[in-house]
């Protein structure tokens, strides 16, 4: 996923309102007996905030008790019901057995509404006991069930909320079409949990088929094997056969169109955004077989865009064969493509090799980081490749300001937080940086072979951060003692901040802008004496932030007039003028905020936005804002931003 949600975790949901049973037993102590043994060591132990440092490996974001059973296969059924706002149907989990006890197998649900559950051998299943157990703020509610013994298969029949974290709902007037309901889903962080009862791990990794069964005029696509050949029918079925983690299991819904880019990628879009899309990301296929060259074979077989409507709350997500990407990237210029690039480079770092748990989010993120780069330079140049390494720079030094000790730490813990509000460009930026040290230290052809490597080392599993430092124990500070040390490492790892004599990325494009800001600023030239011309998106969005926290009315006025910053189609320049114009409170500007505050859900945009309205007291215009707005985010989106406009609580 592209940073900064941030992210809509960059970036998730809503809140969680409590889980129900319909056909339940009468007490709990009745259908899940042993239930102390299964949901207890996943919850209690798991949830308590305590001082201890997480243990490598243990996941305290799921219920789910992987030591005992772990989910091998999913076959999902369901009917995609716009007018309750709920899918419903059938979840049927293969289950490989790791212990000869027989304890209940505890799922992760998040206010699902179970209807019944059966277990048994293969096809021949019978109804067994169940229960959902106390409910988490954060974590949801565990699904304990009672296993006939050696039973390797589960099916449950179940029906999701309307408030599904993990689901947005759109109606017509929210697409760009207009004339349809849309839905997509969001499972990353934890919320897939929301619309399949399942193992909510990334420690987990399964197979899975799906029937997706919608109205007929509409089209329905998954991470999975789209073909866009398949007659709207309102039948449509999916094959993942290679293993994943439950944050990439992904459904939209919609009036999608479909148009190639290349022999193995395309654009899946409403029609009044599809031309313009295959347009602006026609250069896909040149990415994809770029980093196949440094990096080896695409193991995903097609590698496809879903546009959606701009109330999805990340860039991007990658979720394999169909990356879920926003439409405020579409600039005409392919100047906000490096997004593209970065759910791209998932296949290799993320969805090929993945976080064994949340702490080790920047495993994901740092490479994804790091190879997003490398591909921007093999497509676009070696300038192209330093402006968006010092960018990156610039925003993880901003970061570091903001964030205290603890979460500056790439092996961050998230331990008894919720993992949606620890997302941040730590584990994106410093990640890439420390992999750039250990490339310049090496050599670059040195260290794209050990990516290489580690990619064919650990492929389709999940791993710890402690794997990897093993992985580097056993390679690269043994080939290269001289240039490598393991204390180095660990201070990049486990310690806060960036370790003295870090690398520090820079860009003669943005070093020539510096002087001609400070004679503006000083007075010795005027806005029109600063020759634009042929800047790209990069250079602006450094030129403006790298501006004053205060400007006079005269200066922004001047500024506004002269680059007609307050109109500007490019998204990132906007965003950069807006926060000028809250800071200083340029109110001429302030007819775009609310237009740009209520018709994109990125919270990348949406949180600094809404934090800067309540920190210079305009608290009051951010809460009317919000309120008309929010009917139309994402659920992460009102979850993240209730927080900032209302406080801790949210209210």
């Amino acid at each position: 996923m592209l940073p900064r949600l941030l992210c809509t975790s960059f970036l998730f949901s809503a809140l969680a309102l409590g889980g129900c049973a319909k056909s339940e037993p009468e007490t709990k102590e009745e259908s899940a007996a042993p239930q102390a043994e299964a949901p207890k060591a996943g919850s209690a132990d798991k949830v308590a905030a305590d001082k201890k440092d997480p243990q490598s490996g243990v996941d305290y974001h799921s219920f789910a008790n992987t030591d005992d059973y772990r989910i091998e296969h999913l076959d999902l059924d369901l009917t995609v019901d716009f007018s309750r706002k709920v899918l419903e149907g059938e979840a049927r989990l293969k289950i490989k057995r790791l212990t000869k006890k027989n304890p209940p197998l505890v799922l992760d649900t998040r206010n699902l509404t179970i209807e019944s559950v059966e277990a048994g051998h293969g096809e021949r299943l019978e109804p067994v006991k169940f229960s959902l157990d106390e409910k988490d703020d954060h974590l949801g509610t565990p699904l304990s069930i009672k296993l006939p013994k050696n039973a390797t298969a589960v099916a449950i029949r179940y029906h999701t909320s309307p408030e599904a974290s993990g689901v947005q709902w759109l109606e017509p007037q929210q697409t760009a079409g207009k004339k349809h309901p849309f839905l997509f889903t969001q499972a990353q962080a934890i919320h897939a949990r929301s619309f399949v009862p399942l193992q909510d791990s990334p420690k987990v990794r399964m197979t899975y088929n799906a029937t997706i069964r919608t109205p007929k005029e509409l089209r329905a696509v998954m991470s999975a094997d789209n073909d866009p050949e398949t007659e709207k029918d309102g039948v449509y079925e999916f094959e993942m056969p290679q293993p994943i983690p439950s944050y990439l299991l992904a459904l939209s819904v919609g009036d999608l169109e479909f148009k190639p880019m290349g022999e193995r990628t395309g654009v899946y879009a409403e029609p009044a955004l599809l031309d313009a899309a295959a347009e602006e990301f026609e250069d896909t296929e040149s990415m994809l077989e770029a980093t196949e060259r440094v990096y080896g074979a695409y193991r995903w077989d097609r590698y496809d865009l879903l546009i959606l409507p701009p109330s999805f709350p990340f860039g991007g997500m990658e979720n394999p064969r169909l990356s879920f990407i926003t439409p405020t990237v579409i600039a005409g210029d392919k100047s906000l493509v490096a997004l593209i690039a970065h759910e791209l480079a998932h296949s290799w770092s993320g969805n090929l090799v993945t976080n064994a748990t949340w702490r080790d989010l920047w495993l994901n993120e740092g490479f994804t980081t790091y190879l997003t780069n490398r591909i921007m330079q093999n497509i676009y140049g070696d300038q192209r490749y330093k402006m968006e390494m010092a960018l990156g720079y610039d925003d993880l030094q901003a970061t570091l300001e903001e964030r205290d000790d603890r979460d500056e730490i790439l092996a961050v813990n998230m331990r008894g937080r919720d993992p949606d509000e620890v997302f941040s460009d730590i584990p994106y930026e410093k990640g890439s940086l420390f992999l750039y040290e250990l490339e310049q230290k090496i050599g670059r052809e040195a260290f794209d072979q050990f990516l290489v490597d580690y990619f064919n080392h650990f492929a389709f599993q999940s791993i710890t951060t402690e794997d990897f430092v093993d992985y580097l124990n056993q390679t690269l500070l043994n080939q290269y003692p001289d240039k490598l040390d393991a204390e180095r490492i660990h201070e990049w790892i486990y310690e806060p901040g960036i370790p003295e004599g870090a690398p520090h990325p820079q860009s003669d494009a943005f070093s020539k802008i510096d002087p001609l800001r400070q004679q503006w600023l000083d007075g010795e030239i005027s806005a029109k004496d600063i020759d634009t011309n042929g800047w790209t998106y990069h250079q602006w969005k450094y030129f403006l932030d790298s501006m004053p926290e205060k400007l006079s009315e005269a200066q922004l006025k001047e500024l506004d007039s002269t680059f007609g910053l307050t109109e500007s189609k490019n998204n990132e320049v906007a965003f950069s003028w807006l926060m000028i114009a809250v800071r200083n409170q340029y109110k001429p500007a302030y007819g775009r905020l609310v237009n740009f505050l209520t018709t994109i859900g990125r919270n990348k945009f949406l949180r600094p936005l809404y934090r800067e309205l309540v920190e210079t007291g305009q608290g009051n215009l951010a809460k009317r804002i919000f309120e008309n707005a929010k009917a139309g985010y994402h659920p992460l989106t009102v979850k993240v931003n209730s927080k900032v406009i209302y406080g801790d609580d949210g209210e």
